[in-house]
């Protein structure tokens, strides 16, 4: 059996499991043993906790909190509004859409770690929402909407899924003429490295007009190990280039040293900062949730000018007509006719020349 499959078999998931890994708090206890919620991780990803701190950012994206039950902010039936589920438009349960030339691909509601900041929260953790993964069904919605150029494969965790249904996937969909491209949203790079086997790579490793992108999730820099770094290099070998799409998340990452710290770690190992999403108003999340400047206020402070440029991800925040970049100007201090005034991360003030359009 392989390692990733025994990994998951053996996921850190109830409360004895959890005690043999770390010192439960009362709080902790009393959320695993009354909320109605599905939780847990793999054995690898539970080894990275601090055992004898709460406040460990590894602990509080994977143990139940009671903060869970307070949902002021949260808006109800979040995922229906969130990928335009009640529209007009006639589509598979499977299928999400935001834009007019890409789609989610939804193949599975399972995964290998169940964060509890999930934007997902109804149909991943808590059960409250119900859809079909019928893949021959979106396969074929893909196949007759022309329109669409772009399918990003989520779940869940689509690479949960078995190498022989990941193949199959990847070559339905290269067989559609007008798919120029196609995407995994996974977090096993992070969770379970174990996932990046030789038969995994023999599948994404071949050169094609349709290339594979795979996005992860990584929140903190403790989350980044030496496997980790080998599973990036292992699937960038195979031509299939790395992103990270990191939630900002209160008490987690929302400082300038940790989150400095994640993305210079996130591309000494080869994984490009891309986003860094809003924590999404999804039901039972708020306590995760900081204000929305927070995130343009950290790339400010902790990463432009203070690390390479390379380390500057998109701060935006995903909503029902696609993300929406929340990026306000700090720089430009002032303009007139003659020329603009500057101001770098430093605070030290220079002049440009206005140059207007002929």
């Amino acid at each position: 059996m392989e390692d990733w499959v025994q990994q998951l078999q053996n996921s850190v998931n109830t409360l004895d499991r959890l005690k043999a890994v770390v010192n439960v708090t009362s709080e902790e206890e009393e959320a695993i043993t009354t909320l109605n919620t599905k939780w847990g991780t793999t054995p690898y990803f539970a080894s990275l906790m601090d055992p004898d701190t709460p406040d460990c950012p590894i602990r509080k994206q994977v143990i139940p909190s009671m903060k869970e039950t307070e949902n002021r902010y949260g808006m109800p039936n979040y995922l229906i509004w969130e990928e335009n589920r009640d529209t007009g438009e006639i589509r598979p349960d499977c299928i999400a859409r935001q834009y007019h030339d890409r789609i989610a691909f939804t193949v599975t509601d399972i995964c290998a770690t169940y964060c509890r900041h999930c934007f997902r929260k109804e149909l991943v953790l808590d059960r409250k929402i119900k859809l079909r993964f019928d893949l021959e069904e979106g396969i074929a919605w893909i196949r007759e909407h022309e329109e669409i150029r772009d399918v990003l494969i989520t779940g869940g965790d689509p690479f949960i899924l078995s190498d022989q249904k990941i193949e199959y996937l990847i070559r339905k969909l290269r067989e559609i003429s007008h798919i120029e491209m196609i995407r995994f949203g996974t977090r096993t790079p992070i969770v379970l490295p174990h996932r990046i086997t030789d038969g995994l790579k023999k599948i994404l490793n071949s050169y094609h007009q349709v290339p594979i992108w795979v996005n992860t999730q990584c929140n903190h820099p403790k989350e980044i190990t030496e496997k980790t770094a080998r599973a990036v290099f292992d699937l960038l070998s195979c031509g299939v280039n790395v992103g990270n799409q990191a939630v900002l998340l209160k008490g987690i990452n929302d400082n300038v040293e940790t989150f400095r710290k994640l993305h210079q770690k996130l591309l000494a190992v080869r994984i490009r900062p891309y986003y860094v999403f809003y924590c999404e108003p999804a039901p039972g999340i708020d306590h995760f949730r900081t204000p929305i400047e927070k995130g343009s206020e950290l790339i400010r402070d902790a990463l432009r000018g203070h690390t390479t440029g390379l380390a500057q991800p998109m701060y935006v925040i995903a909503t029902n007509i696609g993300k929406i970049p929340l990026m306000p100007d700090y720089y430009i201090m002032e303009k007139n006719e003659k020329e603009y005034i500057l101001k770098n991360y430093q605070g030290i003030y220079t002049t440009w020349p206005n140059m207007p359009e002929s």
